[in-house]
């Protein structure tokens, strides 16, 4: 069954979540019950495939067993090259789902959320190296956190130490309140947008685009049209299904980060990647940019700063856009929006420098103009029609 597919899955987290709401009513912890139907919709999500389940399991029990291994170790010592082998490890399962299948080659470890998992995991990996992450963790609590079910196929990506303090939190009924009402409120967000927006928009428009439009439109506005209703069905559909994911993590009493922040009104496109997907822009980020950066200024091997940030900026766009897949499009997809980053960049620092555009409402509107039409033209890359 697919998390979020139909209704079916709604009325079956309905009736699961009615101890959890009662329980948090009464100002009491839910913790065990939510962890024991986090393992009953599992295998409802995963049990139709035998090769599903095993794989989520053998693959779980791998990352936890890697997580607490190196935790006891990081405890003891700090060795660089431990540290290498154990992200790498944790990697490396996701390299095989990405890279097997161009080779003809089955993978064990193709099962849906893999991605996310393994995000949340090497997470772990890289916290406990930084020493922020010292308290011993329970096997059970770890495998709740990976396999938080709201969020176990697509996300949003939670952080352990934010994650840790929600479940060890227990709400006031006042608090819960306002928790359940929220996460209503995100639910009925995401069946606006997924179930009736993204519905229609591809149902009444995107299937007729770029080719069948019957005259209608030139070849040409066939592919602008598309460029931009695909952008829309884009958005309402993961926007969608993240609020679906938010809002039932809420009434688990886990405030998981939003995803989306009003995207399309974004002022440039630095400001873009700070309210589109951010859980996943922000985990790139930290753990992939922001590393990157202060290892290549620990070892002086480029003295520019703006020419090592821009090369950042190319490493974390690439592995964003090989990680949904290695087409050429995402490849593209990737390197384009790395070219924005720079280019804005540039331009944010030239214009401090002669002080051309000022900021005012007019600039500001230009800006979200510019951008969104931007960011259409990458999702246009983003769906593999350019090529």
């Amino acid at each position: 069954m697919t998390p979020y597919g139909n209704i079916v899955f709604f009325i079956l987290i309905s009736f699961l979540l009615i101890p959890t709401i009662l329980l948090g009513l009464s100002g009491k912890s839910a913790k065990r019950y939510n962890i024991f139907i986090s393992i009953i919709i599992l295998a409802i999500i995963f049990g139709h495939s035998i090769n599903g389940t095993v794989s989520l399991v053998l693959f779980t029990l791998f990352q936890l067993v890697l997580i607490i291994t190196y935790q006891k170790y990081r405890l003891q010592k700090n060795s660089g090259v431990v540290f290498v082998i154990a992200v790498v490890l944790s990697i490396f399962p996701l390299v095989l789902v990405k890279v097997l299948p161009i080779l003809g080659l089955h993978h064990l470890f193709g099962f849906l959320g893999v991605s996310y998992i393994t995000f949340k995991a090497v997470q772990m990996i890289l916290e406990t190296r930084d020493g922020l992450i010292k308290d011993k963790i329970s096997m059970v609590e770890l495998a709740y956190f990976l396999l938080f079910f709201p969020t176990v196929s697509s996300g949003p990506i939670d952080r352990w130490r934010r994650f840790y303090k929600d479940m060890h939190t227990v709400p006031s009924a006042n608090d819960y309140q306002k928790l359940l009402l929220s996460g209503i409120n995100f639910i009925f967000v995401g069946f606006l947008y997924k179930f009736i927006l993204a519905y229609l928009i591809y149902n009444y428009t995107l299937i007729y685009l770029p080719n069948h439009t019957y005259n209608y439109l030139t070849p040409f506005q066939g592919h602008i049209a598309y460029m931009y209703m695909y952008s829309f069905y884009l958005f309402f559909d993961f926007a969608g299904y993240s609020a679906f994911a938010v809002g039932v993590s809420r009434i688990m009493g886990i405030q998981t980060p939003i995803n989306f922040n009003r995207p399309f009104t974004s002022r440039n496109i630095k400001d873009f990647w700070n309210r589109w997907h951010m859980s996943l822009s922000f985990w790139f980020r930290d753990y992939v940019y922001m590393r990157f950066v202060l290892w290549m200024t620990k070892k002086k091997w480029i003295q520019n700063k703006y020419t090592i940030s821009y090369i950042g900026f190319f490493l974390l766009f690439f592995l964003m856009g090989i990680w949904h897949g290695l087409e050429w499009h995402y490849v593209v997809y990737g390197l384009y929006h790395a070219l924005l980053i720079i280019s804005f960049d540039k331009f944010e620092r030239w214009n401090k420098k002669h002080k051309r555009w000022p900021k005012n409402k007019w600039t500001q509107a230009i800006g979200v103009f510019i951008t969104f039409n931007a960011v259409c033209f990458g999702f246009y890359i983003f769906s593999g029609q350019l090529f």
